[in-house]
């Protein structure tokens, strides 16, 4: 077993995701004595490894069953809805489960088997892959969660559901002409709510939310800090445990939503550019695990898995550096929290597990070398 561990495991996405989290866990590290952030964290990440580690023994073809696929969306459906009944507020929101000990949060296991029906789903029609109707329905499967998490209200979450959606249609070879028409279809239904539905007071939260910093003293106070943060930083940052706006509390949140404004005001630039560039590497390791996936399945849920850290990076960088609104989305492997870093580990060891059984479908990309199964 360790043996087949050690063969099937890409090193390369694994020591990066790792020095991703390392990352996090110095910056949570270096504020206030009193913080257990790190040592939570430190647990949630022995906990993602024994995951990972269990993730890459599994044969994972059986997720190509449609009884599995449909249990797992129903399950996860099932788990949001629960929220409104037995959730705990938390900010405002009803996003997780108290069961003691520690929080569940349900929005991100429902992420990952978003990933898995969207593949599931296109993998089955790829021959009739243009029909308008894959967009439809494929958009009803997601919009199903999308609607639950903005309910809750979990803006962050949604959008992401919203991304992963979108990024799996536009990798899957999906019509990108029947794609533009349901935008349009969608950029015009919301004019006719502005123009001719919405009150004042309604069209002015929707301006706040798109531009935080026309109320810096109130919805786009945490807009602002982050920016201040960044822009703090400079080329080379304060130090490891010398960033001033989060040590005293002027930049909320800087263990989740604003980490990465925490971490670039310690290390500057370059570290914001190192800590990319590790991101980068990541990423382009799924995407090489991706292509070389045994069946269409197999493709489509590693450019999935790809999507789906891309979308919240994205969102949460954007965010911290003023170019996005403020959703409350956290970094990928970075950001403390129990729930997500579990998923992004269960989904690197899926990957891993897919691998034990690709080589022979793809001998050519790997020097030759085929595993007899």
């Amino acid at each position: 077993m360790r043996n087949e561990f050690v063969q099937h495991t890409d090193w390369y996405s694994l020591g990066a995701a790792l020095l991703l989290v390392a990352a996090g866990l110095v910056t949570m590290n270096s504020f206030a004595v009193a913080n257990t952030f790190f040592e939570q964290q430190v647990v949630w990440l022995l906990i993602s490894l024994a995951v990972f580690w269990g993730a890459s023994s599994v044969d994972w073809r059986f997720l190509r069953s449609t009884k599995v696929v449909t249990t797992l969306f129903l399950v996860s459906a099932g788990l949001l809805a629960l929220l409104f009944i037995l959730g705990s507020v938390t900010k405002g929101a009803i996003s997780r489960f108290d069961i003691g000990l520690f929080f569940i949060q349900p929005s991100d296991p429902a992420k990952l088997v978003l990933v898995i029906l969207l593949a599931k789903y296109f993998s089955r029609r790829h021959i009739e892959i243009a029909h308008i109707r894959h967009i439809i329905v494929s958009g009803i499967y997601a919009c199903i969660f999308f609607i639950l998490l903005f309910l809750q209200p979990d803006f962050g979450g949604a959008i992401i559901v919203f991304a992963i959606w979108l990024g799996m249609v536009l990798v899957s070879g999906l019509s990108k002409k029947h794609l533009l028409v349901i935008a349009g279809i969608g950029i015009a239904t919301f004019a006719g709510l502005w123009f001719f539905v919405f009150q004042d007071y309604q069209k002015d939260r929707v301006m706040t939310f798109l531009n935080p910093l026309t109320d810096v003293q109130g919805a786009g106070y945490n807009a602002y800090q982050s920016m201040v943060t960044v822009g703090s930083g400079q080329w080379l940052g304060k130090g490891v445990g010398f960033g001033t706006q989060s040590r005293l509390q002027f930049l909320p949140e800087f263990e989740t939503d604003f980490i990465f404004a925490a971490f670039v005001e310690e290390w500057g630039f370059i570290g914001a550019i190192l800590l990319t560039l590790c991101f980068a590497l990541l990423m382009s390791r799924i995407i090489r695990e991706a292509l070389l996936g045994a069946t269409n399945f197999e493709v489509l849920f590693g450019l999935g898995v790809a999507v789906m850290f891309a979308a919240p990076w994205i969102v949460h960088v954007g965010m911290n550096i003023g170019w996005l609104p403020i959703t409350g989305t956290v970094l990928p492997f970075v950001s403390y929290g129990g729930s997500h870093l579990v998923i992004e580990f269960l989904a690197l060891g899926m990957l891993a597990g897919m691998r034990t059984y690709r080589r022979a479908a793809h001998p050519e990309m790997l020097g030759g070398e085929v595993v007899m199964q």
